[in-house]
């Protein structure tokens, strides 16, 4: 009697400006008994998810912000000087960004140049998962020498020392 399985891999992505990126395959398979299940159904959800994260990394369209609304914040996108000041992240990751670049004298030519490296984007292009992996980079290699009094100092485990 043949058995049949049918494995299904899907992932949905949040982006910036209330846009999203969904992705999803189903495979399916013909097999001579349940003893071959498990193997089986493991080496499908391996392939099944090295595919469906190869794919999300082509993102596409994004919508404009001025076409299709705004980032929540209320603003305009724009800083008075005539150029966009638009972050992809939340306006949170984008603060602690530029608080450990000031905090740690960093240099943004540097900074820029780690996100490029990483992600293949400029730092306020990334969106939010990328600007998680970045803040969580800088953190681990920098931490944050000057405080400033915000919150208890912890972020994902990284504590600042004295703080409780």
């Amino acid at each position: 009697m043949a058995i049949i399985l049918e494995a299904n891999y899907s992932k949905k992505l949040g982006l910036p400006h209330y846009s999203s990126h969904q992705y999803a395959i189903t495979l399916r398979t013909e097999l001579s008994g349940v003893n071959e299940v498990h193997a089986e159904s493991q080496r499908l959800y391996a392939i099944l998810q090295a595919a469906v994260d190869r794919e999300m990394q082509k993102v596409g369209f994004l919508p404009d912000p001025e076409s299709h609304g705004h980032n929540g914040n209320g603003g305009n996108g724009h800083n008075g000087n005539g150029h966009s000041d638009v972050w992809a992240c939340s306006d949170k990751q984008k603060e602690l960004i530029l608080n450990i670049v000031q905090d740690n004298n960093l240099d943004k030519n540097e900074v820029e140049a780690l996100a490029r490296e990483r992600f293949n984007t400029p730092v306020k292009a990334l969106n939010k998962l990328e600007a998680s992996g970045l803040i969580d980079e800088l953190l681990e290699k920098y931490g944050s020498r000057h405080p400033r009094g915000r919150g208890n100092g912890c972020r994902r485990g990284f504590h600042r020392a004295g703080a409780r």
